[in-house]
Formats: C-alpha cells, structure tokens, sequence
C-alpha cells in the first residue's frame, strides 16, 4: 500500500520523479547580494526529488535574502527501480552518481564566482532528508579538486537528513536502497556511507534541523550526527523541535507550529560564519 502511494504522488507531480541529474538551477540576488552561495539538494529517499517545496521554493526563499542559490538535479533511481527493484538484474543508477553532481556543482560555482557574484570560498550545500545525507556526505569525503578547484563545501545545512547507513534501528531503509543499489547489503560501504562514523578532522561548520515527531526519518538520525560533530569539536548548531513532521522544507503552511522560524535562526547561523 505505501508502494502504491508514494508511486500515486510520483504520478501526480511528475517533477519530483526525475533520474537525469547533474543540472543546476541558478537564483542570482538582483543587485548587491551577500557573497554567499548556497547549492540545494532536495530530498526524495534518493528515488526521486522533490524539486517544489524542497528545490525551487527554498532557492527563491535564499534568493530574498541576497544568497545565491543552485537547485541541483543530482543523479536518483528513478521511480520504475523504486517500484521494480530491477537494478538488480542491471545495476542502474546509485553511488557515486548523485555525489559526483554535488561536487562537480561546487566546483562549476566556483570556477564561475565572479559570474554569479559570489565568493569562492563561501559556498555551502543545503539538503533535505535523503538530500541531507548526500550534502553532508560531501563534507565529509576526500576532496575531489580539478584544475586546482576544491569540491568541498565551506559549510552544511542539513534539514530532517538521512544519517546512517549501518544502524539498524535508525536506519532509512528506503534511502540506503536507493542511494548503495544493489550494492545495499555490504556491511564496509554501510558503514562507510554512515555519516555518524566518518566526520573528519576540520569538517566545516553544519546546521541540523529536525522534528521528533518525524514520520519518515527517525529523528535520532539527526541525533547522532550532532553527536558525532561533538565528539570531533566540529562547529555547529542543531535545532530538534518537538512536532513539525518530514518534508516541510521552508514552507510554514505544511507544517505544524512546533516549528519555529529556522529560516530566520539559519540566516543568523551564516551571518555569524563571517
């Protein structure tokens, strides 16, 4: 039954089942813009994206308030292999697809800073859910420079994410299948796809978010993030709401009063970056 409702919501928003990936959507601030760049990873269990509520919506929200911002269509399983489970017979789209966009994204901004007016060593990535995952993923790997262009983000905003890949009780199974495919099942890329186990030495400043009341991703995902961004004394600020639920994305009409404005607690999280 939730197949067959979540295939129905696919059918019903054709945008957020797309699998092509790797383009960006550019919103430039008109005028004088804070220098910042933001690129957006929206959710969707690495299946598919929600490009509205967790895409464009966020990037003109980001756009009002002088960042530049990038929705990004990174590479997804697409929603035939979410119904079928047919990569197992031709592998298909999964890893490193979806994090070889985000990087080769950070990259072109910077290569284009002056273009878009912003400043080549404060661009970050903000990602929703399964998205979540894939932009801290990127902060915690190996660069991955060409022509001496770094892929690492300068900082993270990390909304409802996917956090583990190997904890059992925690884990989002939908999203691991989407984002490991057929490779799911292998304990070492588990864990090491964990966000939990892998925080570096010198990990750039992160911004969490979440609701315990989380339907979807258990909310203590997001806890042991914090908890492993603690233990490395890495930088950040984590803001757990007691209700609000999964895939509100900036939009206070689709989620409950529990969530108050972190928009306005994000901006002033960057402000004191500078």
């Amino acid at each position: 039954m939730r197949k067959l409702y979540i295939l129905f919501a696919m059918l019903a928003f054709p945008l957020v089942a797309a699998a092509a990936g790797n383009r960006l959507s550019a919103h430039i601030p008109e005028g004088k813009g804070t220098g910042k760049a933001v690129v957006i990873c929206p959710g969707g269990s690495y299946f598919w994206l929600d490009k509205r509520t967790e895409g464009k919506d966020v990037a003109e929200w980001l756009c009002s308030k002088g960042i530049a911002a990038f929705v990004l269509d990174y590479k997804v399983a697409g929603g035939f292999n979410f119904i079928t489970d047919m990569r197992f017979l031709y592998g298909g789209r999964c890893f490193p697809g979806a994090l070889d966009d985000l990087r080769r994204a950070i990259r072109e901004i910077r290569a284009e800073a002056v273009k878009y007016g912003v400043d080549p060593d404060r661009i970050g990535v903000m990602g929703f859910s399964a998205g979540g995952h894939l932009a801290m993923l990127s902060a915690e790997v190996e660069d991955c420079p060409e022509g001496g262009i770094s892929s690492k983000p300068d900082f993270v905003v990390s909304v409802y994410p996917v956090v583990t890949m190997s904890d059992e009780r925690y884990v989002h199974r939908r999203s691991r299948r989407g984002f490991m495919g057929v490779k799911s099942g292998n304990k070492a890329l588990r864990d090491s796809f964990s966000l939990e186990k892998n925080v570096p030495e010198g990990c750039c400043p992160v911004f969490l978010v979440n609701c315990c009341d989380d339907p979807v991703v258990d909310w203590r995902n997001s806890v042991l993030l914090d908890q492993a961004l603690t233990c490395k004394c890495v930088p950040h600020e984590y803001h757990c709401y007691p209700s609000g639920g999964h895939g509100f994305g900036l939009n206070p009409t689709i989620t409950s009063t529990g969530v108050p404005d972190w928009g306005g607690q994000l901006l002033q999280w960057l402000g004191n970056l500078d």
